[in-house]
């Protein structure tokens, strides 16, 4: 039996009504597992990097990247405790990481 997850998409409502605008916003997104919800806010964002302990998913997370994403989203695998990087953030999101 096929699903889907969130089919009303209130994930993503809940995230922009918290968010607001991501435009223009350099975003680090904790626990990014596939991308699921990176896709959902990605291309109203400056920069994107996704980052997981999983590396099958980081994995999964490339390769389902949308070909107008490309340079725009850059995934890592990493745990948040070991990742280091000298770029600088607007705003850091995690979803369902705790």
């Amino acid at each position: 039996m096929a699903y889907r997850l969130d089919p009303e998409d209130r994930e993503t409502l809940a995230l922009f009504d918290f968010v607001g605008d991501f435009a223009g916003k350099r975003v680090l997104e904790i626990g990014c597992g596939n991308g699921r919800l990176t896709w959902r806010y990605a291309a109203k964002a400056a920069h994107v990097i996704g980052i997981d302990p999983n590396a099958d998913k980081i994995e999964r997370a490339i390769q389902s990247a949308p070909d107008h994403l490309q340079g725009k989203v850059d995934f890592f695998a990493s745990s948040i405790d070991s990742f280091i990087t000298a770029e600088k953030f607007d705003l850091a999101i995690f979803s369902w990481s705790l």
